[in-house]
């Protein structure tokens, strides 16, 4: 019963083992690299930064034309008024206070102003073209770096098998050392060396696992993924990349690049905004014309209007010289009541029209020195723009030369790799049947390991460098 009992729990162990590898494996999320490219063009936050950066760009560009529209504003403005203050509709000042009320309302046209405003609106329409042209170079550096990370990965990928291969020979390899160190036909030495081709197969495993685990990370940080969520990695099929182009004409490579390479747009691009940067700056040299009108109105509660006149009364004026008649006239006085708000708002209520020229005369050589400092950074942005053209140039020279190299490189290590594979092969055979010691034997491992590895790495330059082409060809990058 016992038995039972432990053959249960054991089986039930690995039931739960094989059901838990199951749901890791389904939870893990498979990754292509048209995925990857996509998800990080989605998600990456330097990209994101700088498509904020071309819709500010927008809105500058919106508002430099809204700026070519009128301006309307309105001020009304109420309060009190205490102490001495002047009497509304009379020229005399009394010690009161009193409430008030003032409206007005303007409307203002600039009409001319050295076509700064026209030229305003053209840079920063320019200014847009630089912030996509920028949001264009972001993104495609962005898919480079992801499909030179995914090559990197698919590479330590390779290299891990191929550490693990080496494990499983220089196991095998102890195992049968062991066998003939018992059986009397190798030496501690010869056993020692079997074990220590261990200890390096297995430090270089851990070695390409951590690489290919730092590779990992890099892409899921461009994908901007939680650097804890499992995937796996899709390797293409890499049969299909053996045909690969490496010669290419420089001067047609670069003729291409130089039409389509986001540096160098965004560099022309920039070039063209401080050229138009000149004209704005040479704007404040011409006097500026406005159109204006305005209207205004106010009221007091302190103010008074005309209601009529008191009852006419006598009143002497003076006597008649020598009768001692006196002289009288009929006297009445003005009556003023309240000023009712709509017809004092009414009453007050003015309007004006005109223009505003203001002609720049003397302001220190400011104008000057701008039109100067826009003509500097123009020369500049044009040395920048002939800069990014021959660092271009540079570029594509040293890339085909590297593709070349590349390729020679991979012919040769696949060479050496067949060559070492045969001789590991012939040897393994010999050092079975004793022909060849250990120390022999260990060092056709050595060789075959490294030529195995150098042959992946190899393999794996040559696609990086044709990729790198198709990148300044404007080629799509893919796999």
């Amino acid at each position: 019963m016992e038995q039972f009992i432990q053959k249960f729990k054991h089986t039930a162990i690995i039931g739960l083992l094989f059901l838990f590898a199951g749901f890791t494996a389904a939870a893990q999320e498979k990754i292509t690299l048209q995925q990857a490219v996509d998800r990080a063009l989605a998600n990456n936050l330097t990209v994101k930064q700088s498509q904020i950066s071309e819709l500010l760009a927008t809105e500058d560009y919106t508002q430099s034309k809204n700026n070519q529209l009128p301006s309307l504003s309105a001020g009304p403005q109420s309060g009190y008024n205490f102490g001495r203050s002047p009497v509304p509709g009379q020229y005399t000042y009394a010690n009161k206070s009193s409430f008030y009320v003032n409206g007005s309302a303007s409307v203002q046209v600039t009409l001319y102003q050295g076509g700064q405003l026209h030229n305003q609106v053209l840079q920063n329409k320019l200014q847009l073209d630089v912030s996509k042209r920028n949001t264009d170079k972001v993104k495609n550096d962005l898919v480079l770096n992801v499909v030179v990370d995914f090559l990197q990965i698919l590479t330590n990928q390779d290299l891990v098998t191929a550490a693990q291969q080496q494990l499983e020979i220089a196991t095998q390899t102890l195992k049968q050392s062991q066998i003939s160190f018992d059986v009397g036909n190798q030496t501690l030495a010869d056993l020692s060396q079997a074990k220590a081709q261990v200890s390096i197969a297995n430090y270089n495993l851990t070695t390409a696992q951590n690489q290919l685990d730092l590779t990992i990370l890099v892409l899921k940080q461009y994908m901007e993924m939680d650097p804890n969520t499992p995937i796996i990695i899709e390797k293409p099929d890499i049969s299909k990349l053996t045909d690969i182009r490496t010669i290419y004409d420089q001067n047609d490579v670069i003729k291409t690049a130089l039409a389509v390479n986001p540096d160098v747009k965004l560099a022309e691009a920039r070039q063209q905004t401080y050229a138009q940067a000149i004209k704005i700056a040479k704007g404040t040299y011409y006097p500026t014309l406005v159109l204006f009108g305005n209207l205004q109105s106010s009221y007091s509660n302190a103010a008074t209007q005309f209601v009529g006149f008191t009852p006419p009364v006598l009143q002497t004026i003076g006597t008649v010289q020598g009768t001692g008649q006196l002289v009288q006239t009929s006297v009445s006085q003005s009556v003023f009541g309240p000023y009712p708000f709509t017809n004092q708002f009414g009453n007050n209520f003015n309007q004006s029209v005109g223009v505003s020229l203001q002609i720049p005369i003397f302001n220190r050589y400011q104008a000057r020195t701008n039109v100067r400092k826009a003509k500097l950074n123009y020369q500049n942005a044009e040395l920048s723009s002939q800069l990014a053209r021959n660092t271009l140039s540079k570029t594509i020279i040293q890339a085909i030369l590297d593709l070349q190299a590349a390729d020679k490189q991979y012919q040769s290590a696949t060479q050496t790799f067949e060559a070492n594979k045969d001789a590991l092969n012939v040897t393994q055979q010999r050092y079975n049947v004793g022909l060849v010691n250990t120390l022999n034997y260990n060092t056709a491992i050595t060789n075959y390991n490294k030529a195995q590895n150098d042959m992946i790495q190899a393999r794996y330059t040559v696609i990086f460098r044709s990729k790198v082409i198709d990148y300044y060809l404007g080629n799509p990058i893919s796999l």
